[in-house]
């Protein structure tokens, strides 16, 4: 594991962490998910997001200094996980696909020579 930074939290998800506790008290009884939908509404019917949007701001540029100065001190060593397992899915597609064009040459030349036997 590397000690990367995390990406920064938006100001919704920012504002839903305060406002969990809150929502569940108001509404006993939902399910987890319920809470995040009924947070959505919440967030979504707000006509003043300045505070959270502030503090997300903050929060991204602390992460964008942490990222400049994570990379400059040599970074992860090279590849992420993701971009191993695209380079890992992409070996994976190109071997499907010399295979199935494989095949279909098979099934060519097994037409050619029903062709040739008739």
């Amino acid at each position: 594991m590397t000690d990367k930074p995390k990406r920064p939290m938006s100001a919704y998800m920012l504002w839903l962490n305060s406002a969990r506790e809150q929502i569940k008290a108001d509404n006993p009884g939902l399910k987890v998910t319920e809470i995040a939908k009924k947070g959505g509404e919440i967030w979504r019917a707000m006509k003043d997001k300045s505070v959270w949007e502030e503090k997300a701001a903050k929060a991204k540029e602390q992460y964008t200094k942490d990222l400049e100065s994570y990379n400059a001190n040599g970074g992860g060593g090279g590849e992420g996980k993701k971009a191993q397992k695209r380079a890992k899915k992409g070996k994976k597609a190109a071997a499907t696909k010399s295979k199935k064009k494989k095949e279909e040459s098979d099934d060519e030349e097994g037409e050619d020579e029903e062709e040739e036997s008739e």
